[in-house]
């Protein structure tokens, strides 16, 4: 029941940590221009709230994941009490999920809102977006939800039937007590990844057919610098969830065969993951850009 200093302890502690913090400081930043420009302005549109609620999802992703990891090196004697596992395992489902939709919910929506066909359907989506974003969110929360449910049972199973976990995470087993969770967290990554590929070949459709005909007419349009940051943002994160796909599978794998070091591994590099994208939102958009830039240090006092 006590801390065991190994060298693979203390590494895995001194990793995530850095990690956790340096993910939590970037969509806390997301979070509070966003929220400080809504009070200035009263105006909220709906990529700001999409923003906003995807910076919440991965400030409390990072935090619980921190938890949930760092908690039973550290104090598995405390780790170890009900209902502290089923907890943390149930708001780490809630906010993977929660992350996974939101960004997916983000996707659709500059395919949406840049995208530009005749179909009626396509048009009647894009006069109506503003009011359906709420509403997507709204759905992305219920599933989180569901999924927080069916992780806090299956956790609250595996943790009755087990004594004790290994040093850093719990010591489950892929049976048949784990297929509720595991079948549907692969069908719910499997949808947003089939729903962000969608949006970005048909975003990417659309802005390639304008801009040959911008051409042909020899105009210059001054909004497809703003389309082709969206453009990037969407591709990065089409980039991002491909290889955040591949290494899910790959846990689920490496998971069930109880490597640590493997399992280590892939855990941070699934954490990274969204660290990189909100950075590449960041930078996609110019208000969160400019107010970045403005309280770094290099740039404050001219030293870079």
């Amino acid at each position: 029941d006590r801390f065991n200093a190994t060298a693979f302890n203390v590494t895995v502690i001194i990793v995530i940590t850095l990690q956790a913090f340096a993910g939590m400081w970037i969509n806390a930043f997301i979070v509070c221009v966003l929220c400080t420009d809504w009070l200035k302005r009263k105006i909220f549109n709906s990529s700001e709230k999409i923003l906003l609620f995807l910076g919440c999802s991965r400030f409390w992703q990072l935090c619980v994941t921190w938890l949930y990891y760092i908690f039973p090196v550290t104090y598995p004697c405390c780790f170890y009490i009900y209902p502290i596992p089923q907890l943390l395992a149930a708001l780490l489902s809630f906010f993977d999920t929660s992350n996974v939709w939101t960004s997916a919910c983000l996707c659709v929506f500059y395919c949406i809102k840049i995208a530009n066909f005749r179909n009626t359907f396509f048009i009647y989506l894009k006069v109506k977006i503003d009011r359906i974003v709420p509403w997507l969110l709204l759905g992305s929360g219920l599933v989180s939800l569901v999924m927080g449910i069916l992780s806090y049972a299956t956790t609250d199973s595996e943790f009755n039937s087990t004594t004790h976990g290994i040093l850093w995470k719990l010591n489950v087993r892929l049976d048949e007590d784990l297929l509720p969770v595991v079948f549907p967290s692969c069908f719910i990554l499997t949808t947003a990844l089939i729903t962000v590929v969608f949006s970005a070949l048909l975003l990417l459709f659309s802005l390639c057919r304008h801009k040959l005909k911008m051409q042909a007419k020899a105009v210059k349009d001054l909004s497809m610098d703003a389309h082709m940051k969206a453009v990037k943002s969407i591709l990065s994160f089409l980039f991002i969830y491909s290889i955040n796909f591949t290494g899910f599978v790959l846990a689920m794998i490496y998971e069930t065969r109880e490597e640590d070091l493997v399992t280590f591994l892939l855990l941070v590099f699934l954490c990274a993951l969204p660290i990189f994208h909100s950075l590449i939102l960041i930078f996609s958009n110019p208000k969160l850009e400019k107010t970045l830039l403005r309280i770094l240090p290099c740039e404050k006092g001219k030293v870079c």
